[in-house]
């Protein structure tokens, strides 16, 4: 076996080992991971898709791609890339919630990603072979987070003539994205196509209890399902490189181009697994006494759709110094199905991001912070779920650094971090105002698939 495929299957293994802690983290966790009440509604808050070196642009994904970072959301940037690139993620997320005169702060955090992609012709052979092909290849294994539910909040209100109730709202679990992504280039247009699966479990929660009756019963009601479904995506991105005449009369590249990019599907179908358990119980004197069971339906079996979602952008990049881009996201949530869920009722919904990328000078030897990538960048749009008839609104400013790490070899290598300031939800009711920091760490080598030559 070839010490390629020996890497390939080392790190696969890795990655799967990861997310069977994951998976097992979500089962045993007491506490939810976030204190969102709005994620109660459809598939719960929605985590970011891209990397920190996109997210610190505003989340720039359509016209981005780069010889050493993977674009996760558009699989036409694989076939850019030079060097084979392992990536993994955290995240630390402070949060406020605010409704009134009422506020409660929040910390969360998690693994944001594992991914591995590598170029399947090595730009070196190229070099060393004096061919100088329009062709390339790039493919990907990524891991990630798709959504998450969490949240535990108590409501008071009056219950006619049985006096006050308080209801205890509780919900928690995450969806997960496991994608096979592959992108093909010649001379300036590339097309890619994303193959995935999505799975998870997410679990809500209610108890009413009656305040003014002290020998009243306690209700709880218990909805969990289990989600699992295939997903597809393609990517197109063109490149058009300016350029001009030289002393010899012939054309060469400026150095200066713009980039061209699209990724979207169409609407996605996904399997799923309900419980439903309700049941009356006497808890007064301080032990626990079941009066009745009101249901209990095991495996009930259903199906879902997720929504036709669509990206388009343009990017002008200056090689090595400047990458200015914007882009615009819309998806069609109104469509969006789910039979184990009744609170359904989603809207379409649309993000614009702008932000740039700046290098004063990367190849400066007496200046570590010449070579930093510096990036800003900033998103507005609405969310799929609304509240009292408004559609919840996020945006928010960014802002990032990319830190290149000179390895053995002369590869470089990077940390990227990056800060996103926002609020999320509706100004007049409940609203969320939110610092996340995402760190990441990209490896890159670039002797995979390099054919070593002996005389």
């Amino acid at each position: 076996m070839s010490s390629v495929w020996s890497r390939i299957i080392v790190l696969a293994c890795l990655c799967s080992s990861a997310f069977v802690v994951l998976g097992q983290d979500v089962a045993v966790e007491a506490d939810p991971k976030i204190n969102s009440p709005y994620s109660r509604f459809g598939l719960g808050d929605f985590n970011a898709q891209y990397m920190p070196a996109q997210g610190g642009m505003g989340g720039l994904t359509a016209a981005y791609h780069d010889p050493y970072h993977i674009n996760p959301l558009n699989p036409a940037a694989l076939s850019r890339l030079d060097a084979t690139a392992f990536e993994i993620g955290i995240d630390a997320r402070y949060s406020t919630l605010t409704a009134e005169d009422a506020s409660a702060p929040f910390w969360s955090g998690n693994l944001t990603y594992l991914a591995l992609a590598f170029p399947l012709i090595n730009p070196i052979n190229e070099v060393l072979d004096r061919k100088d092909t329009k062709l390339g290849l790039g493919m990907a294994f990524i891991l990630q987070p798709y959504t998450t539910v969490g949240y535990n909040v108590e409501t008071t209100q009056e219950a006619g003539s049985a006096g006050l109730s308080t209801n205890f709202l509780r919900g928690k679990g995450e969806t997960y994205r496991l994608s096979w992504s592959n992108g093909i280039r010649y001379g300036g247009l590339s097309g890619g196509l994303t193959l995935g699966y999505n799975w998870g479990t997410l679990e809500n929660s209610r108890r009413v209890e009656f305040n003014d009756l002290p020998l009243s019963y306690t209700t709880e009601f218990l909805d969990e399902y289990t989600m699992t479904g295939l997903f597809w995506r393609i990517g197109l991105q063109y490149t058009y490189a300016f350029k001009k005449v030289d002393e010899k009369g012939e054309l060469k590249p400026t150095g200066q181009r713009l980039i061209f990019g699209l990724h979207g599907n169409t609407a996605n179908a996904f399997n799923t697994e309900a419980y439903r358990f309700g049941r009356r119980f006497n808890s007064n004197f301080g032990f626990v006494e079941l009066v009745d069971t009101l249901f209990n339906e095991v495996a009930v079996e259903g199906v879902g759709q997720l929504p036709a979602e669509f990206t388009a952008g343009v990017t002008y990049e200056r090689l090595n110094k400047v990458r200015l881009g914007v882009e615009m996201g819309l998806a069609q949530w109104s469509n969006y199905r789910n039979d184990a869920q009744s609170n359904t009722d989603l809207s379409n919904s649309w993000q614009v991001r702008v932000g740039g990328e700046y290098i004063p000078d990367y190849l400066s030897y007496d200046s570590y912070w010449e070579r930093i990538r510096y990036r800003v960048g900033a998103f507005y749009g609405n969310d799929p779920r609304s509240f009292e008839g408004d559609q919840l609104l996020d945006y928010g400013l960014s802002l990032g650094f990319g830190f290149p790490i000179i390895l053995p070899r002369q590869r470089t290598s990077f940390v990227n971090f990056t800060v996103e300031a926002g609020q999320f939800g509706l100004q007049q009711a409940l609203r969320e105002t939110y610092i996340n920091m995402t760190l990441g760490f990209t490896l890159n080598d670039n002797t995979w698939f390099f054919k070593r030559k002996f005389n």
